[in-house]
């Protein structure tokens, strides 16, 4: 028997059974090591993810639940709605520091803030580049602020003290128009998108231009971030910003038909390179004659459907509100596959900062719903995203 495994042996090539047991034990040891490699490397992924994502679901745990919210809808005016607030620690050291809408904006820009320095370092760049938003507001605040009149007290309450401009905003505030603004920008990254704008708000009195010039910029460079994801984390990441741009984008062809703008005037302000509409077809979306034609043109698509519904809301009231809220809520629908699908990696993180925005976008309606007139419990509930 021994011989005959020698002889097979031998006849393959090797010069005695000795090398070819080693050979094998050889191979063996290799397919080994590959098995290991592919099952820990998911393991491997997610590990740099376990401490941030427990941070992240102590805050997440924290979010109001329907309970909740509707105990804050039943409080009698805006007074009792704050002293609610107050008994919770993370909305309280805000309340009796800020205006109410300042405060819950400020509560979220500080978890914004929390997510971006402890992500980890291969999804890090997209979330503090996030944080920008907070200079993008805060300008847009400003430029509104100075076109209505407000004095710099009253433009004070707008702005939320987070972003890298934080050290300007005292100066922004106290400039006299929109050209003291740009002035006071000088020697930051928004001078030029600001400055290209001016014009065609003199020309025309529409803010569009400037508040579209400064949400490309963040989304342009924050897709930058995703370009080449590298591993499962940074393409779930890469999918909630191509969501993000598409909305982003919608939302201007729906205001621009509304407002009687033509393709020249708003094709500077898109961006190519969203999720699910390329630039092909948003070429055919700026051409669209009105928001039927729009919606037709995004037939095939999964904004279709979600559109469709709010054309009814808009054929009422000619406001594009309803469709801009079933693309916040998509994108909201979108974080929160994503946080199912990956539990133990950037999902947590995702899911967490969109429940985080509906949670103080619903907030903020229910402090408006209190300070209008006529507004019953009942309304202002169906007004929630």
């Amino acid at each position: 028997m021994v011989d005959d495994i020698t002889t097979i042996v031998t006849s393959m090539g090797f010069p005695s059974i000795e090398s070819f047991l080693g050979l094998l034990i050889l191979v063996l040891l290799i397919i080994g090591a590959i098995v290991v490699i592919v099952t820990i490397r998911p393991v491997l992924s997610m590990f740099p993810y376990t401490y941030p994502n427990a941070r992240i679901r102590g805050r997440m745990g924290k979010i109001f639940t329907e309970k909740q919210f509707q105990e804050i809808i039943e409080s009698g005016n805006v007074e009792e709605m704050k002293n609610y607030l107050r008994t919770f620690p993370d909305f309280a050291k805000y309340i009796d520091q800020y205006p109410l809408e300042k405060a819950l904006d400020t509560q979220l820009a500080e978890n914004y803030d929390l997510v971006a320095r402890i992500t980890p370092k291969n999804s890090r760049d997209a979330f503090k580049f996030l944080l920008k938003k907070w200079d993008i507001k805060n300008i847009k605040s400003i430029i509104i602020a100075k076109k209505a009149g407000l004095s710099a007290e009253e433009t004070l309450d707008l702005v939320v003290p987070f972003g890298e401009l934080t050290d300007r905003l005292d100066t922004l505030i106290d400039s006299d128009d929109v050209n003291g603004v740009l002035s006071a920008l000088e020697g930051t990254e928004y001078t030029s998108l600001i400055e290209d704008a001016i014009p065609i708000y003199h020309d025309t009195g529409m803010l569009l231009p400037l508040e579209a010039s400064l949400d490309k910029y963040m989304l342009e460079n924050l897709l930058r971030t995703v370009t080449t994801p590298e591993d499962d984390n940074t393409s779930y990441l890469k999918t909630y910003v191509g969501n993000m741009v598409d909305g982003a984008n919608l939302k201007i062809i729906l205001r621009a038909k509304v407002d009687g703008l033509k393709y020249e005037e708003i094709e500077p302000y898109m961006i190519s390179s969203g999720y699910q509409i390329r630039e092909w077809k948003l070429k055919d979306l700026m051409e669209s004659e009105d928001v039927a034609g729009v919606l037709s043109g995004l037939e095939g698509t999964e904004y279709a459907p979600l559109l469709a519904e709010a054309m009814a809301t808009y054929n009422e009231t000619g406001s594009i509100s309803a469709f801009e809220t079933a693309l916040d809520n998509h994108v909201v629908e979108t974080a929160k596959k994503i946080s199912l699908k990956n539990q133990f990696g950037i999902g947590p993180m995702i899911g967490f900062l969109s429940k985080k925005e509906k949670e103080i976008k619903n907030l903020k309606i229910i402090v408006r719903g209190k300070r209008e007139e006529g507004f019953t419990p009942a309304m202002i509930k169906e007004m929630l995203v």
